[in-house]
């Protein structure tokens, strides 16, 4: 259980849900995690409170991963907590927002979906690769969406996590030759509060009965593979976004 050990991980929107599973699934494994909240501390407190009585070690910082400022912010809290180095990036920050039709949006609304999907991964990053060694590696949230348009009102989402996939290969290629790994998981419908708030219950049924698994998934089957993804485990993997949604989309 700490394979991990001596390592240190950023979660972006690391304190619920997906994010919270990844904080606390590194953690177990044994590495310091830096776990970013944006408007909910009592949730980030929670995380790290789960994290601490099994043992690991972890901090909460708050920032907006869509502002330069907050993101060097968390990323000099985590140095100061946890030494120079970060050694791993999970970039789950993201939303849907809201579902908008193309007669319902407007530019302001477009542009703040994408610098919050696909931006927000690119300042996070730059920011992190100064202090990421030979080794390191990162995970990017790209969506089912963006392989099959997303669902009613969800194109801008799914424009965005489209780019992702493209943002990931681009920069696994980049940055290859440093010994540092990208990849990307695209998860489908996983019983999180991002449904809870934009799909309704006939729908989901609806999903997850028409999936061969025949179940939504679950948070912590994501952030299993997400821990995979940034581990030694998968040393030669790289570029790859992973599909993770009971047999619902194949690739």
């Amino acid at each position: 259980m700490n394979e991990l050990k001596n390592k240190v991980a950023i979660v972006t929107g690391g304190a619920r849900d997906i994010g919270r599973f990844c904080s606390l699934k590194l953690a177990e494994k044994g590495a310091s995690v830096c776990i970013n909240y944006y408007d909910n501390e009592d949730q980030a407190k929670e995380t790290l409170k789960l994290i601490e009585e099994g043992g690991g070690k972890a901090i909460i910082v708050q920032g907006d991963m869509t502002k330069p400022e907050d993101v060097k912010k968390v990323v000099d809290e985590c140095r100061k907590s946890f030494g120079e180095q970060i050694h791993y990036l999970a970039n789950v920050a993201g939303g849907l927002v809201g579902r908008k039709t193309m007669s319902e949006i407007d530019l302001d609304f477009w542009n703040f979906v994408l610098k919050l999907n696909l931006t927000s991964a690119f300042i996070v990053t730059k920011e992190v690769l100064q202090y990421m060694p030979e080794g390191g590696a990162i995970v990017n949230f790209s969506s089912q969406a963006a392989r099959d348009g997303g669902g009613p009102g969800a194109f801008a989402y799914a424009t965005a996590k489209g780019g992702i996939l493209t943002y990931t290969k681009g920069l696994a290629k980049e940055l290859g030759p440093k010994n540092i790994r990208v990849n990307c998981v695209s998860p489908g419908m996983i019983n999180t509060t991002f449904h809870d708030t934009f799909t309704k219950p006939e729908v989901r049924e609806k999903v997850a009965s028409s999936t061969p698994l025949r179940r939504e998934g679950q948070a912590a089957e994501v952030a299993d593979l997400v821990v995979y993804l940034l581990s030694d485990q998968a040393s030669f993997v790289t570029g790859a976004s992973v599909e993770i949604n009971g047999g619902t989309y194949f690739v």
